[in-house]
């Protein structure tokens, strides 16, 4: 009778394991920026390009290219702290995007502040190493319309994140409004190249209007999932790191910021 039990509990504790390696293709940690900046009208518009784009023939044809053809996605918002928003799935069939798609529709209201990319890709990281699959690869790809001004400096937490394996690429909003006008950072895209995004075949496609903002989404999408290797050495002048960078700009003009409001 000892001998049944033990064999029952092997066979319990083999399935918990097996159910917790669950393999897909990808493990992609979708990081989207409301911070304060973002005005209503911008939230909302990018929750419709995720879900214009998950709708997408593109992506599953780019799901399907995959040797298990199934991936598992999150969808997560982030500001000084973050928001689960959809929590990991696999996405699969046409259905599985679908209600992808829907849970993105529901009604919300983000109450997030500052700028924390980089306990952003620190949150995305954890939720990789918790959740029930294994991917043969890991991305995690934030978005965001200016640099860090909260939490460890983002070059700590960029290589804290390449350093487990999993791959970042940016979606530097790089839009001009009267909302986040006093934030904006005319290189963002540089700063995203040069501080926040790393790993093989790693990427930025920045977004200089909103009606780019859809478009680009999808374009990030599948490249992600199809796991094709962005052009090496064809790297426009105008994205391309100089020699330094001050990935401290953000925290700087908090600080500035800070000081000329307590000032009488």
């Amino acid at each position: 009778m000892t001998r049944i039990f033990a064999c029952i509990a092997a066979l319990v504790l083999a399935s918990a394991s097996a159910a917790q390696d669950f393999e897909v293709d990808l493990e992609l940690a979708l990081m989207v920026d409301v911070s304060r900046s973002m005005s209503p009208a911008e939230l909302e518009i990018q929750r419709r390009g995720y879900a214009a784009a998950l709708r997408s023939d593109i992506v599953l044809s780019a799901i399907r290219s995959g040797p298990l053809q199934r991936i598992a996605v999150s969808y997560i918002e982030w500001a000084g702290t973050q928001a689960v928003i959809v929590p990991w799935q696999v996405m699969e069939t046409q259905a599985d995007l679908d209600a992808f798609a829907d849970a993105l529709s529901n009604a919300y209201n983000p109450t997030l502040r500052r700028t924390s990319i980089s306990e952003a890709l620190v949150y995305g990281a954890e939720s990789m190493g918790q959740n029930a699959y294994h991917g043969f690869r890991r991305v995690i790809d934030i978005s965001g319309d200016g640099p860090n001004n909260q939490g460890r400096p983002v070059t700590d937490a960029r290589d804290r994140v390449l350093g487990e394996g999993i791959v970042i690429n940016g979606l530097p909003l790089m839009t001009r409004d009267g909302f986040n006008d006093r934030w904006h950072l005319e290189d963002l895209d540089v700063y995203y190249r040069s501080c926040v995004v790393g790993g093989w075949g790693s990427f930025v496609i920045p977004v200089l209007t909103w009606e780019e903002f859809a478009e680009a989404v999808l374009r990030k999408l599948v490249l992600e999932i199809s796991g094709r290797p962005v052009a090496r050495g064809i790297v426009p002048v105008q994205y391309r790191a100089p020699e330094s960078y001050d990935c401290l700009v953000g925290e700087k003009r908090w600080e500035e910021r800070q000081r000329y409001w307590q000032e009488p």
